[in-house]
């Protein structure tokens, strides 16, 4: 007896530390897995690994088909970390089922299963094989006779010598099974030796089998026969889910039979299968339970066909749905564990306790996957695994039962030092000490044991509850907790407080929208406590951050929360409910909102009838936002329209209460939409979703083509053009033109049709035509409905002809050196036909091609212009040509003219003014003309006021000028030569300043001096020779 208390309190104690640190049994990270070990492999060692956590760190052993390795005893084995480590693995000793096993205080487990086997592949036994003799056109069979060997092998054939191997195709067939080689047909290639080639695919060593020779016997070829299923898949086939199944299917006959593939059931092959070598293997990757069921190969040839039958039968390993979790149980209290897991055939189950059978008896039940353990002792503590197995696999999943039994402690969940209520209110003092088993509960008030009554109860779980608290209730609680293993208590008091009461609460209001308002929401409260306003608007809590723009608490003073609400809209109708919160109590008072507005969109706009101008609409209203609408509006659109438009309406003022109208003075074949909008006495509201598109019916055309004119266009040509009638005022399909004309003065019209509603041209050719003769025109309008009416007549002229003379003595002379003046005389009248328009001069300069000519054209009867920008001193040529809108005539015989040579580029230099006697006196040195330029005829003086812009001109042969100016006014004066070719270069300007005094000097360097004058009323200009040229 004394050692269970001993053990009781050393878990106990365990569990207590379990709560400040991580200590628990034993847990899997890393379970072993099976292995195949070559047995040729340089690596003379195995590595099984398992890898726990614990704490305390567990302990790892090992198990051997069940039985422990004595690791202490058996050098053959070490670990390293919490792996197996087998030096030399030997076959008949080291092959099996090994297991890992993990233990600390709390209990031990097992890992699943790993099994370890050993891979090999000996040699060939025989060493020689006989001949096989067939006739041709016989099938054949070559055994393979793989030697003893341990691993998957994969088989091949050598053809005569290596590395000539046989192909596989619908003729020859190698089974990965047996390894035999089938050839359906001999035929004389196939004779030579055949060599079996056997691969492990584990160790990756070959062997070669003993080469078979395969001779042609002479007594015959083979007939035609049926074909003879040699390679066929066993009548079940077991497959695992998930993996790749493979179907071996191949025939022998003659000629060589096909191979196909199909399921008995009727259902098509898996979309996921593949086949094989000419479909003598059919692959179903991912084997899934839809993929199960009867398959059939087929062979035929023309004598014949032969079926081989399988059924697919699927199974599957356990895999868990639903695993076990550690459970943490107070003494006596019942505990329960069901684990569940998928699988084909269905799994059955076991439990382990600390690696060993659990088995059913007393206080523990065992059904199916359930365990049960009635009024848990400290024995039941440790480590439990549910075992899910059938024939196609076994695993484990661990969970650690933990058995609590201690006494009462308070030291983590002490009662609450203060506890508030207010008068009348209900308080729960709660009381959850640890414990294990449950204790008893009692309560004291300061000294005195509580006892129960109608308003004072001790709940089940411990805690206390009081009803209708009064003052009188408040002072100091104990709860006393007491189990067989000990006694404990917590003390805390209660502090009764008066009640919050609203004084002043927010009332239900009417508003228009862009109004603001205040809610009060004002209290009466304990001061002591901290007391909290919140607002919720139509269920959801007001965010004051988020939508300040239109709401705020005000008030000021702690029992005030009032919430205005600024610039009302039709959002803002509702419910809005003011809660008060404090320690001890919270109370909520509601108003109502509502919100006048304009009206909300009208729904459900919908085109009833439409005639070629009208157009029949209703709706259904929409909210009227606590405001009567008053009025509708119907507003249009179309593809030609600037958005929407009013429309006019029947009736035309559509009052609150109506809900239909027709629309009037629509255009015909035109593609409308319509939206209505409302509107009470506060405004007009958002319009209504548009109405489905409905196009007007046709109608006769009513607008005719505008700015009907035309004229020009080529030799016998009448050019009649017109602005197009818009898209929208073509009132139907099938839209066009008629265009009539006739001569001026005759009475028949001579009429066409243009089909084309976009054209806006039409030219009549007739070689008869006269040209620019006059003729009326109108141009009409027509559509599916019929014939519209004619545009106003109008005058247009028949195209003209060119001129066909040319002008006569043509003269040309040059003026300067960029100018050059052309006259010549127009043709003689009754010597041309064309009305001439005006005349076209070209000119070119000598070394340019004559296509490149300049042109300048002149209106009416001018017989003469200058022709500018020339290069000086060039030779050009001039020719001169009639034109009209029909052209131009042809040219006359081109004159030469030379431009004058370039003034003089050196402008007059040396300027130098002084004043004398109310005249400024200016001299300047000669310019002297460079070889290639125009000669010095004298020089130009250019002066004016500095404040305008018009300039006066003198001209002098000589290098002085005489001026008599105001001086009281700035002068800006320039000096340049003039030539035969035109004006040279100017001086830099000159600024003579208001003159001071009646003698001043200066330059054209120095342009800053300061001289002044008395104004003068008028300018006098003498000029006065120096001297001569």
């Amino acid at each position: 007896m004394r050692l269970l208390w001993e053990l009781l309190v050393l878990h106990s104690v365990m569990l207590c530390l379990a709560d400040d640190n991580t200590l628990h049994g034993p847990v899997f990270l890393q379970e072993p897995d099976s292995i195949i070990f070559p047995l040729d492999s340089e690596e003379r060692k195995v590595k099984l690994s398992c890898e726990v956590k614990g704490n305390p760190r567990p302990t790892i052993g090992w198990k051997l088909n069940g039985s422990s390795i004595d690791l202490g005893m058996d050098f053959h084995y070490s670990l390293l970390g919490g792996a197996l480590l087998i030096n030399n693995p030997n076959k008949s000793q080291d092959a099996g089922t090994y297991q890992c096993v993990a233990t600390n205080p709390f209990g031990t487990i097992v890992s699943r299963e790993a099994k370890l086997q050993f891979a090999y592949l000996e040699n060939f036994k025989t060493r020689t094989r006989s001949t096989v003799s067939v006739r041709q056109g016989q099938g054949m069979v070559l055994l393979c006779g793989p030697p003893p060997h341990s691993g998957e092998l994969t088989y091949a054939w050598i053809f005569n010598e290596y590395p000539t191997f046989v192909h596989q195709d619908n003729r020859r067939f190698v089974s990965q099974e047996t390894g035999n080689l089938y050839i359906a047909k001999v035929e004389t290639s196939d004779v030579g030796n055949y060599t079996c080639v056997v691969t492990n695919t584990v160790t990756n060593s070959k062997v070669l089998g003993p080469p078979t020779p395969l001779v042609l016997r002479n007594d015959g070829v083979m007939g035609e026969y049926e074909p003879k299923i040699e390679v066929q898949f066993p009548e079940t086939v077991p497959s695992a889910k998930g993996t790749t199944v493979k179907l071996e299917c191949f025939a022998l006959g003659n000629p060589v039979p096909t191979i196909s593939w199909r399921r008995a059931d009727g259902k098509p092959l898996p979309r996921k299968a593949r086949r094989h070598r000419s479909s003598g293997l059919l692959e179903i990757p991912n084997f899934q339970q839809e993929d199960a069921g009867l398959y059939e190969c087929v062979a035929e040839n023309v004598r014949g066909r032969n079926v081989a039958r399988g059924q697919l039968t699927f199974y599957a390993q356990p895999s868990w749905t639903q695993q076990i979790r550690d459970v943490r149980a107070a003494i006596e209290e019942r505990v329960s564990w069901e684990c569940r897991a998928s699988g084909r055939p269905k799994p059955s189950y076991r439990w382990l306790k600390d690696g060993e059978p659990l088995l059913p008896q007393g206080r523990v039940q065992l059904e199916q996957g359930s365990l049960t353990i009635a009024n848990v002792s400290l024995s039941d503590a440790g480590m439990y695994q549910c075992v899910a197995e059938n024939r196609h696999g076994v695993i484990f999943a661990s969970a650690e039962l933990s058995v609590i039994a201690i006494g009462p402690d308070f030291s983590k969940t002490l009662l609450k030092k203060l506890t508030l209520v207010k008068v009348g209110g209900e308080v729960i003092i709660e009381c959850k000490p640890k414990a294990s088993p449950r204790p008893t509960y009692s309560w004291k008030k300061g000294k005195d044991i509580l006892r129960e009554n109608d308003r004072i109860t001790v709940l089940d779980d411990g805690s206390l509850r009081i009803v209708n608290v009064t003052k009188a209730d408040a002072g100091s609680y104990t709860c006393i907790a007491t189990n067989h293993f000990g006694t404990a208590s917590s003390t805390g008091s209660l502090v009764v407080k008066d009640p919050t009461r609203v004084m002043v609460s927010p009332f239900s209001m009417d508003v228009t929208v862009g109004e603001s308002i205040v809610l009060p929401c004002q209290v009466s409260h304990d001061h002591s406590l901290d007391i909290e306003f919140t607002w919720s608007f139509n269920g959801h809590l007001i965010d004051f951050d988020k939508d300040g723009d239109h709401f705020e608490k005000v008030g000021g003073q702690d029992s005030a929360g009032d919430l205005m609400i600024r610039s009302i809209q039709l959002k803002h109708a509702g419910k809005y409910v003011c809660m008060v919160q404090t320690s001890v109590d919270k109370l909520s008072a509601a108003a109502d909102l509502i919100v006048r507005g304009p009206p909300g969109p009208p729904e459900a706009v919908t085109i009833e009838e439409v005639t070629d101008s009208t157009a029949h609409l209703s709706w259904r209203p929409g909210a009227d936002n606590h405001s009567p609408i008053t009025m509708y509006v119907v507003q249009a659109r179309t593809p030609f329209s600037v958005g929407w438009q009013a429309v006019s309406t029947v009736p035309e003022v559509i009052d609150g209460r109506t809900f239909t109208a027709t629309v009037v003075g629509l255009n015909p074949w035109v593609e409308y939409e319509f939206r209505v909008v409302a509107a009470n006495l506060i405004g007009i509201g958002e319009p209504s979703s548009p109405s489905e598109k409905r196009r007007t019916e046709e109608a006769l055309p009513e607008v005719t083509p505008a700015n009907v004119s035309g004229g020009g266009g080529s030799k016998s040509e009448l050019v009649i053009t017109w602005e197009t009638v818009p898209e929208e005022l073509q009132n139907g399909g099938g839209f066009g033109y008629v265009v009539a004309f006739r001569p001026l003065g005759t009475v028949s019209w001579m009429q066409t049709v243009v089909a084309s509603p976009d054209a806006a041209r039409y030219v009549f050719r007739n070689e008869s035509l006269p040209p620019f003769s006059p003729y009326e025109v109108k141009v009409g309008v027509y559509n599916n409905k019929g014939e519209g009416s004619f545009s106003p007549v109008t005058v247009v002229y028949s195209a003209e002809e060119e001129p066909t003379r040319a002008p006569t003595t043509v003269l040309a002379r040059s003026i300067s050196a960029s100018d050059v003046e052309v006259s010549w005389a127009p043709p003689w009248e009754n010597q041309h036909k064309g009305r001439i328009q005006g005349y076209e001069v070209r000119c070119w300069r000598h070394d340019e091609k004559e296509e490149n000519a300049k042109r300048i054209r002149t209106v009416g009867n001018q017989t003469s212009t200058k022709v500018s920008n020339l290069r000086g001193n060039a030779l050009y040529h001039l020719a001169v040509r009639a034109y009209n809108t029909a052209g131009t005539g042809p040219s006359s015989a081109a004159v030469n003219v030379t431009t004058k040579k370039p003034p003089p580029s050196q402008p007059p230099g040396n300027i130098v003014w002084n004043s004398s006697d109310s005249k400024i006196i200016l001299n300047w040195d000669q310019v002297k003309a460079l070889d290639n330029e125009s000669e010095v005829r004298g020089y130009k003086v250019l002066y004016r006021w500095n404040r305008e812009s018009s300039t006066s001109v003198i001209e002098t042969n000589k290098t002085s000028v005489e001026l008599s100016l105001p001086f009281d006014e700035d002068y800006i004066i320039e000096i340049k030569p003039f030539s035969d070719g035109g004006d040279g270069s100017s001086s830099e300007q000159i600024r003579i300043p208001k003159i001071s005094n009646a003698y001043a000097r200066g330059s054209g360097s120095s342009t800053s001096s300061a001289c002044t004058l008395s104004a003068l009323s008028t300018i006098m200009i003498s000029l006065t020779a120096r001297s001569s040229l």
